[in-house]
């Protein structure tokens, strides 16, 4: 017989056991369950790459540890400085749909090409364009302005048709009159006797103003950044053609106007009645986060969650592009986690690091300033003179991520008497090879030269120590130290 039953008690023992175990396994989870430290879906997906540049360098070319890096839930990313200057990038010249970022573009043709008092006609095509809107219905007329605010603030998918048909009647009328050809992104012609070319003309206006910012990755086909159904084609962008369209965008004080309105009510002729539209913005760092000033949000299933993002802080901007997020919340929050690194790691890195100080007294005033070196007086045999920097106090800006700072002395052929803040060199500062600062070195004290008794003595004993192989003035010493900033891994 391959196996016996269990007797009763057997069976009840077993199942005590049974319930013993369960018990068990229940207290673990819920222990387990308390320990463990709760991660969220978006902290799970953000992540740190080896391949992520960080001015100019990957990070693996820095060697930078993952801590002092962005955590980020974006596949495409890129942050600039107003003036230029590049921060951090994530595969940002590659091609990906930019969803409602779009409006950007659509709001730099219409600023540029139109009075902001002109009527604008929501048409049916407008009213009837799905997803995000502005609540505007068919025969609504509203000013350039406020469509405009349609546009930008609820990400208006409506008002974006309405402005560019309106503003592409201009166009279409012009290339008409002037006999010119207008184009579609694909290359195909626009027949501009069309009627309905409006849209075309001013989506080709789109495109030609990208090409002329020297955006030569990006197309554009249509005023608001649909990608699916009827709208599929072959828009796209990347994170860095995307910043300068923005940082372009921002020049304007009218387009800037339009990214910093959280909550507007905007008047609209509605049949024979004005009504008051209520347009509240998409820009969750509009109010919440310090510096916050645009400039638009995107989300298509394609592009996934996008923003490009504008922060100003004492007057340094910084403009930050996220393209296909984990998650419309992780948009925003690798936004502040960009900002908020680039200005945490910008330092004002004094020049001076000596533990040594020495008073010194310049036209009257006495101060105590710190040693930076000391320099060999080449008149004597074995005098220095302490020196510090021409601007004890001076500081340069840099940002830590660049690099540990490195410094260079050379020092002047000084000879035997030196006044106090006379030059006797200079100092150069580096980070990552590159010149940062430079400072002169200036003489702390007063040192009398020698008198011709002592030149006498000193010329017979430098003889003497040249036919030794001596020595024969003392050697300058740098005391000024260069504290790291960076830890590398």
């Amino acid at each position: 017989m391959p196996f016996k039953l269990f007797d009763a008690q057997r069976a009840s023992s077993a199942k005590r056991a049974c319930c013993a175990l369960r018990a068990f396994a229940c207290a673990l989870l819920i222990s387990c369950a308390c320990t463990l430290p709760f991660v969220s879906v978006t902290e799970a997906h953000a992540d740190v790459r080896k391949s992520d540049i960080i001015y100019g360098k990957t990070m693996e070319e820095r060697g930078i540890k993952a801590a002092s890096s962005p955590n980020l839930g974006s596949e495409f990313v890129y942050v600039c400085g107003a003036d230029g200057t590049e921060y951090f990038a994530r595969s940002c010249d590659e091609p990906t749909q930019i969803a409602s970022i779009t409006k950007v573009m659509t709001a730099i043709i219409a600023l540029e090409n139109a009075e902001m008092d002109r009527e604008v006609t929501v048409s049916q095509n407008a009213a009837t364009v799905g997803e995000s809107s502005a609540n505007l219905q068919a025969g609504d007329v509203l000013t350039m302005g406020n469509a405009l605010k349609g546009l930008m603030v609820p990400s208006g998918n409506d008002a974006a048709i309405a402005i560019a048909e309106c503003v592409g009647e201009d166009f279409q009328k012009q290339a008409r009159e002037s006999a010119s050809a207008l184009h579609r992104a694909d290359g195909s012609a626009i027949d501009y006797d069309d009627p309905a070319c409006a849209l075309d003309a001013f989506v080709a206006k789109m495109n030609e103003k990208a090409a002329e910012l020297g955006c030569t990755n990006t197309v554009f086909e249509n005023p608001h950044g649909l990608d699916g159904s009827q709208f599929a084609g072959n828009l796209h962008s990347t994170a860095r053609e995307v910043s300068k369209i923005c940082a372009y965008a921002m020049e304007n004080d009218a387009f800037r106007e339009l990214c910093d309105i959280p909550r507007i009510d905007i008047p609209v002729k509605r049949g024979d009645e004005t009504v008051m539209v209520t347009l509240e913005t998409t820009d969750l760092l509009l109010g919440s986060f310090e510096g916050a000033c645009g400039i638009k949000t995107g989300n298509t299933d394609l592009a996934g969650p996008c923003f490009a993002g504008a922060c100003n802080r004492d007057g340094q901007e910084l403009y930050a592009i996220v393209l296909k997020s984990v998650s419309e919340e992780q948009r925003f929050i690798d936004c502040e986690t960009l900002f908020t690194w680039v200005y945490d790691n910008q330092i004002d890195y004094p020049l001076a690091h000596s533990d040594q100080s020495a008073s010194m007294t310049l036209d009257g005033q006495t101060q105590e300033v710190p040693v930076v070196a000391d320099v060999a007086l080449t008149g004597w045999v074995d005098k220095t003179v302490p020196a510090t920097f021409a601007d004890p106090d001076a500081t340069v800006s840099v940002f830590a991520p660049d690099g540990n700072v490195s410094q260079e002395f050379t020092f002047d052929d000084v000879g035997g008497g030196v006044s106090a803040g006379q030059k006797v060199g200079e100092a150069t500062f580096y980070q990552d090879n590159e010149q940062i600062a430079k400072m002169d070195l200036v003489a702390c004290e007063d040192v009398a030269g020698p008198n011709p008794l002592e030149a006498i003595g000193i010329w017979w004993d430098k003889a003497m120590r040249t036919f030794s192989g001596e020595p024969t003035s003392a050697r300058s010493v740098i005391i000024n130290d260069t504290p790291l900033i960076l830890e590398k891994s």
